[in-house]
């Protein structure tokens, strides 16, 4: 079993209420979310929509409960509008995250982004984006990356099924075509999988860059249903694709040691989008959490 020394282990909301579909959980409070989390022995957490927007508020009720804020998702936009619109709302959320003692934001490109839509994310609908888009994504990313680290920031970019970056080889696009002082990896081993990619060959090729970690597994039956059937996004949400680690089909030793070898620094963060009603989210986080104390020895 592999040993991390410097990184620290937390889960995302989003086990409990989905911010994309707030039917799903929508009776569960933001205060059952953060507690559940320290119960099940989780250090942090990432913001949600249902979190109190005033950072006083927010730091009252994880200081409470001993638990921190890592990240935050960041919708940018940067191949569809102009870039001094994505930068205000960038610099913004720095504010906020700054308030929280975070020191990562999590950037994830969503022009012509399919998670809402009601066609298959596969195939042909899969978004694509043009030559002149990723030179305007990559310097992008590059200047708010920039303004992210003179702030003490990592901008973590979150390759992700149904958007512009969602494969292997769209990811090491980004990655070759970015300043490595200003732009890192959220690595996402679900994402990585679902889109038929190796996660472990993916944590060997990116490590250096990798900035932030995001732990999910992926059920493969359910996958394979997902390609078949031609599921949209929230479907697959819905059928249960996505779990916690060490109940799905990534070989998660593989993953923890090609990130040990890397020397990762950070949050492993446990990020499973499924229906509270049919996962409960305190039984899977603790399920998670002994899985993980069990192969990455934190």
């Amino acid at each position: 079993m592999v040993m991390f020394n410097n990184v620290k282990l937390g889960i995302a909301p989003i086990g409990w209420t989905n911010d994309d579909m707030p039917q799903l959980g929508g009776e569960l409070t933001f205060e059952q979310m953060v507690s559940e989390a320290a119960l099940a022995g989780f250090q942090g957490t990432e913001v949600g929509g249902k979190f109190p927007t005033d950072p006083a508020v927010l730091n009252r009720a994880l200081d409470l409960r001993g638990i921190k804020i890592a990240s935050q998702w960041f919708s940018s936009l940067l191949c569809s509008t102009p870039y001094e619109e994505n930068e205000k709302a960038f610099v913004e959320q720095l504010d906020f995250l700054e308030q929280m003692g975070a020191s990562r934001i999590n950037v994830c490109e969503l022009t012509r982004n399919l998670f809402a839509e009601e066609c298959s994310m596969f195939g042909g609908n899969k978004p694509v984006a043009t030559d002149e888009e990723w030179d305007r994504l990559c310097d992008g990313l590059n200047k708010l990356g920039k303004i992210a680290a003179g702030r003490g920031f990592k901008l973590c970019f979150h390759h992700h099924m149904a958007t512009v970056v969602q494969t292997f080889e769209e990811t090491k696009r980004l990655m070759d075509n970015t300043d490595p002082r200003y732009v890192y990896l959220c690595f996402d081993t679900g994402h990585f999988t679902f889109a038929g990619e190796d996660a472990v060959r993916a944590a060997k090729e990116f490590g250096p860059r990798i900035g932030h970690v995001h732990l999910k597994d992926i059920r493969p039956e359910m996958m394979k249903r997902a390609y078949a059937e031609g599921f949209k996004f929230r479907r697959a949400v819905l059928e249960g694709c996505f779990t916690i680690p060490g109940d799905g089909c990534v070989d998660y030793p593989g993953v923890f040691a090609a990130l040990h070898d890397a020397h990762y620094e950070g949050w492993f963060i446990v990020e499973a989008e499924q229906d509270p009603a049919k996962a409960n989210p305190l039984e899977y986080a603790l399920r998670a959490r002994d899985y993980i104390r069990k192969t990455a020895g934190i």
